[in-house]
């Protein structure tokens, strides 16, 4: 649906991506997992592609692309593994926003490097104890001479595995709230930065996740991206593209799910018919194709909405929230239909599963959504008079 809209240079993108995903994320996407790795040889493989510059500015070496473009290339990726989508795409956000907002000088020295995937870039917002509550940051950055002492902690960072330039988030002066709040371009290879040991987890780990420290870390004048008063606002700015991205990404792995789970009880033949003739079944992969289109229509609604530079708050929600609940359940609905066959490693399903609900967590819960919708309840439907 989206793809009409897009230009034939957009469109060729998309296609790239696709091919990208079928030659190198899914033939290794189980390996990844199974050997718990970050696959970096492949994030470079995607940089050679282009995969991280496509809203890149040109001026900066990028293609100068739609939002939607960036949306539904990384959907396609995620068909395959949301996870390595996922760590692409924070590295892709990494190099547009650091090119946009960094001082010439900083970007002229490091923008080329993350070009070339020298360089993994990462955002720093989530720490310990703050993961939502992007207003309660406590990291700290104190005003010295030529620049700024950093100290806390950063987790549940995307790419913190390898990442060598974080676009980070700390508190000036916490009395301001968030408006104290300034972002920083956070160099690796600098004196203070400590790298915590990547998150074991149960799925999902070709995102690289993990954390950060900084113990007395100068970063200078020169690594400033926000000053107080302008980064909270920044941040926020840069919200509503995420939600709808993770909401296509989610629609790419239910689009997985149904094309496996459709061929598997065609093929395979229970009392005498294939699987997918008996009704209970047939209803249930009915439901998930349904609400697959619907997420569909939220998303690509979202992501129009943002090219135009209109209000998508409430659409990309929306989207967020139906998305990630949908991809949860119905993938899981793949599954039950193909028995415990689902199960097995041949499949992407089980992968996809634990995916989804990385995403129900990531860039705002689907309990923020529901309260960033419940905020916008009486401006939505409390003017309209009956009588």
């Amino acid at each position: 649906m989206l793809d009409e809209v897009l230009t034939p240079e957009e469109r060729a993108v998309v296609a790239r991506a696709r091919e990208f995903a079928e030659r190198h994320v899914a033939p290794n996407a189980a390996r990844w997992e199974w050997e718990r790795r970050y696959p970096l040889e492949t994030i470079r493989e995607g940089c050679k592609a282009g995969l991280h510059t496509i809203e890149l500015a040109k001026k900066h070496g990028g293609q100068g692309l739609s939002f939607s473009c960036k949306l539904r290339a990384f959907e396609e990726i995620s068909r395959h593994d949301f996870a390595f989508a996922f760590a692409m795409i924070n590295h892709h956000n990494a190099v547009a926003r650091f090119a946009r907002d960094g001082q010439p000088t900083h970007v002229a020295r490091l923008l080329p490097r993350m070009i070339a995937g020298e360089v993994i870039g990462c955002a720093g917002l989530s720490e310990p104890g703050v993961g939502s509550d992007f207003g309660g940051l406590e990291m700290s950055a104190v005003k010295v001479e030529g620049g700024w002492k950093l100290n806390g902690a950063k987790a549940w960072i995307t790419n913190a595995a390898v990442a060598g330039l974080s676009v980070a988030y700390a508190q000036t002066d916490k009395a301001q709230g968030y408006r104290g709040i300034a972002c920083f371009a956070i160099e690796a290879d600098h004196p203070g930065f400590q790298r915590d040991k990547p998150f074991e987890l149960h799925g999902g780990h070709a995102i690289g996740v993990g954390g950060f420290r900084l113990v007395d870390y100068v970063a200078p004048d020169e690594a400033v991206l926000h000053p107080p008063g302008q980064a909270f606002k920044a941040a926020l700015a840069g919200i509503n593209g995420a939600r709808a991205y993770v909401a296509a990404m989610c629609c790419g792995m239910l689009q997985a799910g149904l094309e496996t789970a459709v061929r598997y009880t065609r093929e395979r033949k229970t009392f005498g018919q294939p699987v997918l003739d008996h009704q209970g079944v047939r209803w249930r992969l009915v439901d998930a194709a349904t609400d697959l289109e619907a997420a569909r229509l939220l998303t690509y609604r979202a992501a129009r909405l943002i090219d135009e530079g209109g209000d998508a708050v409430l659409p990309a929600a929306y989207a967020k929230k139906f998305a990630t609940e949908m991809a949860l359940r119905r993938i899981a609905d793949c599954i039950q239909a193909m028995g415990a066959n689902g199960l097995r490693a041949e499949y992407p399903l089980a992968r996809h599963l634990a995916c989804a609900k990385i995403a129900a967590y990531t860039d705002g819960s689907i309990e923020m959504m529901n309260e960033r919708i419940g905020a916008g309840l009486s401006q939505v439907f409390g003017a309209q008079v009956f009588g």
